[in-house]
């Protein structure tokens, strides 16, 4: 099993952190965002992500790599059915998918890294514009799932229950970015105490940044 990823991508981050949790061997191939203008833009990339992001999966011999971090995580779920990432009840499951979904939808996408350089490359935005941008979109997406989280009995020592699952590895990565930009997370005290938990684990800290081959 392959991984084309980058140390500071949070969708890749996800990926990481799900294939711990499910105790499943990879490699890794770094695809570096930013330097030589983005290798991810490259054609040698392209042939095999043609989305030009990461991460992107091979799984053993077969020939076309996955793409779409969350589409990863539920194929990976299927394929190797042990230490499952979603609860058996089809409305828990459904629960899980949104609040991942919350994040992977509704914060990620504006706040990604082409998006960033797009408002400061194109539209001319400063830094302290950006920075503001960022938080403003984080704070309204991690205020969502800190009521969702804090009035749901189903949320126990994680996003759902007492084991890290799929919701877990979609919150950690994105709670390492709001940090990366100063974002105030003292209003997510319900997010906050999840997060150390995983912190804590070897899937979630083998998977961090810091830990990747690529990290600076």
């Amino acid at each position: 099993m392959k991984l084309f990823s980058y140390f500071r991508s949070s969708a890749s981050y996800r990926v990481r952190i799900a294939l711990n949790l499910k105790g499943l061997a990879y490699e890794q191939s770094p695809v570096h965002l930013i330097k030589n203008g983005g290798e991810q833009l490259s054609d040698t990339y392209r042939k095999i992500n043609p989305e030009a992001l990461v991460p992107a999966l091979i799984d053993g011999d077969e020939q076309q790599a996955l793409s779409q971090s969350l589409a990863i995580m539920e194929y990976l779920d299927e394929q190797y059915s042990e230490r499952p990432l979603l609860p058996a009840n089809p409305h828990d499951r459904a629960w899980v998918r949104s609040l991942a979904l919350a994040i992977a939808c509704d914060i990620h996408p504006i706040n990604n890294l082409r998006v960033l350089k797009y408002l400061s490359a194109t539209l001319g935005a400063s830094d302290e514009q950006k920075n503001v941008w960022y938080r403003h979109w984080c704070a309204v997406g991690l205020a969502s799932l800190e009521t969702r989280l804090a009035n749901d009995a189903r949320r126990g020592l994680f996003c759902f229950g007492d084991q890290p699952g799929f919701a877990d590895c979609v919150l950690i990565p994105q709670i390492f970015n709001a940090q990366r930009f100063n974002c105030d997370m003292a209003p997510y005290p319900t997010l906050m105490a999840i997060n150390e938990r995983c912190l804590a684990l070897p899937a979630f800290k083998d998977a961090h940044p810091s830990a990747q081959p690529d990290a600076e």
